[in-house]
């Protein structure tokens, strides 16, 4: 597939195209619910109400712009069939929202066609974190000259939009000895200074790029000092946090806090604990059905608390 324009913007043809990893999420707010549904489906099915809600922001992760293995020799290719879902929906959010891992190497050429694919999205604000592939030239340095003005070259930000209050952190400069990732002290005083004297009332989306609940400590999928960051945010009544990294969806519930990971643009991963490790993932592109999912997380305002369903495409 060439990286330039896509083949077959169909619906079919995007299910094809994106058969290396999945193709990932809008979010919508209806009604004062929020509730994220995989990207192909808010572009193309009529039972779930998309074009009449209101989106709120939409969640791409793991570009891997530059990589180029058989799991996907055109990683390009898949965000640029991404993008063009994106911008054929009726109604288009204002935030995107990226978890990372926006190129494979840290390499300017890589930050240099991942800048122009993402230009062509017609998104007003794009919001990023940075992944360990991204940053692997060390701190302060090509994502942070990109990307780093948001926050003060420190790579954790946040902002408001439409009575949300969005969260950016970074867990991969502070990895723990078992391979977990880390926030270190400063994020975390930072964390309670910018959560202290909101409202509980106040929703608030987390995004970052590992999980901030361990998955699988052997493959190191989680984050080894999220307990303090959670009990910063226990208090409020309405919790989403994102990430991406582990290439597929996985989703739960804990109390007032909805956890929910994103599939890659580019490839996917083993599920935790099965095959030789978390490594590219070669896939036919009939089994791509198998590997979507619905995911329907309510975040209902009176009284708040979140609920979760969770169906694949077949």
């Amino acid at each position: 597939m060439s990286s330039d324009l896509p083949p077959d913007p169909s619906p079919r043809g995007a299910l094809k195209c994106l058969a290396f990893g999945g193709i990932d999420t809008v979010f919508v707010l209806a009604g004062g619910i929020l509730t994220p549904v995989e990207l192909v489906l808010a572009a193309t099915a009529k039972d779930l109400s998309i074009a009449s809600a209101i989106p709120l922001f939409l969640q791409i992760s793991d570009t891997h712009i530059g990589f180029n293995k058989e799991a996907n020799p055109d990683v390009a290719g898949t965000l640029w069939q991404t993008i063009d879902f994106v911008n054929a929906m009726p109604v288009k959010p204002a935030l995107a929202i990226h978890t990372a891992d926006t190129t494979h190497l840290s390499k300017p050429a890589e930050f240099d066609l991942a800048a122009q694919l993402l230009s062509g999205m017609n998104i007003t604000e794009l919001h990023t974190v940075p992944g360990e592939h991204d940053v692997t030239d060390g701190p302060e340095t090509e994502y942070f000259s990109r990307f780093g003005q948001a926050s003060d070259n420190e790579g954790y930000y946040s902002f408001d939009h439409n009575g949300v209050h969005f969260i950016g952190l970074v867990n991969v400069m502070h990895f723990k000895p078992n391979g977990l990732g880390g926030r270190g002290d400063n994020q975390l005083a930072w964390l309670g200074n910018d959560l202290k004297g909101r409202s509980s009332s106040t929703p608030i989306v987390v995004f970052a790029h590992m999980p901030m609940w361990t998955i699988y400590e052997p493959w190191g999928r989680g984050t080894g000092d999220a307990g303090q960051a959670m009990t910063y945010l226990k208090r409020f009544g309405s919790v989403t946090v994102l990430n991406g990294y582990i290439h597929q969806i996985v989703s739960k519930v804990g109390g007032n806090i909805t956890f929910h990971t994103a599939g890659s643009t580019a490839y996917p991963q083993p599920t935790a604990g099965i095959g030789p490790g978390p490594m590219p993932l070669t896939v036919a592109s009939d089994q791509l059905p198998g590997m979507l999912d619905v995911t329907s997380i309510k975040i209902v305002r009176h009284p708040l608390k979140a609920t979760l369903a969770d169906t694949t495409l077949v």
